[in-house]
């Protein structure tokens, strides 16, 4: 299993449930109107079903990275269902392919966020994500703060 996955292993990819505890703006580029835009989530390495038909996850903490965002629009709402704040919780990442000439091409990104709702756009030419630690192996689907710094596990 690979530590480091960039645009190129999208299609192999899933971020179905991946918590995410925090996002910065970063590496500004002025001249350009573009930024980084990091996520520090939980991911989500492989979903295990056991006999009793319960699942146990591989997780690791992990920060995705989408490089040179543009036009980012994030709506996020803890108040509509009551929610406690606590990290989101994204239902995947979907892409399409933009051209604005035919020599550049970029993507449109949407993450649906499925707890507590919300969705976060921009156009983006890719990322990279890298794995900050071992997976461990839990029976639910995001890590306790004090497993988000721990090494190794099941």
């Amino acid at each position: 299993m690979p530590d480091a996955w960039s645009t190129g292993d999208f299609d192999q990819m899933s971020w179905h449930d991946c918590h995410v505890h925090g996002f910065r703006i970063a590496e500004l580029a002025e001249e350009h109107g573009t930024a980084e835009l990091e996520l520090d989530l939980d991911f989500i390495v492989e979903w295990r079903c056991r006999e009793d038909r319960t699942f146990e996850f591989r997780i690791a903490p992990a920060t995705l990275v989408f490089h040179s965002v543009f036009g980012l629009r994030f709506e996020l709402d803890y108040v509509e269902p009551t929610a406690g704040m606590g990290p989101f919780s994204l239902d995947g990442i979907e892409r399409e392919m933009i051209s604005y000439s035919a020599e550049h091409t970029s993507y449109r990104w949407r993450l649906p966020i499925n707890w507590p709702t919300g969705l976060i756009t921009f156009e983006s030419p890719g990322f990279t994500q890298r794995l900050r630690g071992e997976p461990l192996l839990v029976q639910r689907q995001s890590l306790l703060p004090k497993e988000r710094g721990a090494k190794g596990g099941g």
